[in-house]
């Protein structure tokens, strides 16, 4: 009997009838079609959790899916004591990986392999708990002791590109071997995700995003996929598709303070709008702020006066008061009613931006610092290892040094599309660690 996509998850957790690969991948199967069958495995498992003296088996399949739905902890305390098979085991090694426990990990992932676990699955599993608890080169030896057809396997090949990175190998190795593991799985979210961020890292937005939705319609999907997508959506201004990803990472991961605050941003985003005649006039104000006063007819006095003050734009004179020209020495009445006359044939007013005038601050100034202050300065950015959102603006802003950025105040980068002030705090937390912090604070 076929079993429909719409029931096929509830009928596989709620089932007496066998669980194993096959059953798992039926699962995610589902749930990368629609995530709408993510609610419909919550639900099993909610019922499966009220149902009385479970079964040892029971137990096991209760816990898989409680590592699918992202609760790690629950996942241990009911595989621990579950049948105490093999897929018990390498599941609660998975569990215990995601919650950053990796020598527990290892040995259940030992437990598994002993209990009849499939010995390439489990080496792939080690190497990768291994590379997380900073062992790049153990995990090295273990993926080079595996031969025959697991090293043509996405999930080998992506192992052996994230342990090339974490050893500082050649970047061009390991998007050699992403991109193969892509090719012989192009459904493999780790190899998806990480050849997404390194084509995100350089720009290829495009062609990122493109692997970011893909890797997003597998499932389990990393947290990373979901919030560099968001982060792209954002940048296109499809605030609802960003808005849809953080809160598939809260569904399962509810206490994530960035998936959390960038909801609240594209949230708060999907209700804005684009005044294009505001920008338009916008644009115009600028324009006639920027004329010169050199090119209206004014008397020799009143010209006078005005250099003397350094007054040589009508935008000058707009953050410029009455009170401010009739102080200035042979400056009078008569001028006064001159320089209105002149604005108001332009739709503007003496002192109606008096209050935008501020007083510049001072910056980093080369000479006065020593040479390990200019070489901290002259570092590029990147250094700083910022969000992609944080990023991009840097990028958007023409800032490639610490030096550039330091020499902005908040304000100038809060003016950058998609840069809020979860973002601003994150650069201000980068540059207290170094001892600088932006023009202003």
């Amino acid at each position: 009997m076929s079993i429909g996509t719409e029931s096929i998850v509830n009928q596989i957790v709620l089932s007496p009838s066998a669980f194993g690969p096959n059953e798992i991948q039926q699962i995610t199967s589902a749930i990368g079609k629609s995530y709408g069958n993510y609610r419909e495995l919550r639900d099993a498992v909610g019922e499966l959790e009220e149902q009385p003296n479970r079964s040892p088996a029971t137990a096991a399949r209760l816990g898989v899916c409680l590592y699918l739905l992202g609760r790690y902890s629950d996942a241990v305390e009911t595989l621990s004591h579950s049948d105490g098979g093999a897929l018990s085991h390498f599941y609660l090694g998975k569990s215990y990986l995601a919650l950053d426990r990796y020598a527990e990990a290892l040995t259940a992932y030992e437990s598994a392999e002993k209990a009849g676990y499939s010995r390439d699955q489990v080496a792939l599993a080690k190497a990768e708990a291994l590379r997380y608890n900073a062992r790049p080169q153990d995990a090295l030896d273990v993926l080079n002791r595996l031969s025959g057809a697991v090293e043509q396997t996405a999930e080998y090949l992506y192992q052996r590109a994230a342990t090339v990175s974490a050893l500082g190998g050649n970047p061009s190795e390991a998007v050699a071997l992403l991109e193969r593991a892509v090719a012989a799985d192009g459904s493999h979210a780790g190899a998806l995700f990480g050849l997404a961020l390194e084509n995100d890292r350089h720009g290829n937005d495009q062609y990122a995003r493109d692997l970011y939705e893909r890797a997003a319609t597998q499932f389990p999907t990393h947290i990373g996929t979901l919030l560099n997508l968001g982060v792209l959506y954002e940048d296109m201004q499809q605030y609802e598709k960003a808005r849809q990803c953080y809160k598939r990472i809260l569904d399962s991961v509810p206490d994530h303070q960035r998936a959390r605050l960038f909801y609240k941003d594209a949230d708060a985003a999907r209700d804005m709008y684009y005044d294009e005649d505001a920008r338009r006039r916008q644009d115009r104000l600028s324009q006639v702020l920027g004329i010169p006063v050199t090119d209206f007819e004014l008397s020799v006095r009143s010209r006078n006066c005005l250099q003397k003050m350094g007054v040589m734009t009508l935008g000058d004179l707009t953050r410029t008061s009455e009170q401010e020209l009739l102080q200035s020495k042979n400056f009078g009445e008569t001028s006064l009613v001159e320089i209105r006359d002149m604005l108001h044939s332009k739709g503007l007013e003496l002192g109606q931006f008096a209050d935008q005038v501020r007083e510049e601050e001072p910056t980093y100034d080369p000479e006065m610092l020593s040479a390990d202050e200019r070489a901290m300065l002259d570092r590029p950015i990147a250094d700083l290892n910022l969000s992609v959102r944080a990023r991009k603006c840097m990028v958007r802003l023409g800032l490639s040094t610490i030096g550039e950025l330091v020499r902005r105040t908040g304000d100038d980068l809060l003016e950058c599309k998609n840069f809020g002030v979860t973002s601003l705090n994150e650069v201000r937390e980068k540059l207290t660690i170094q001892g600088l912090k932006l023009r202003g604070d």
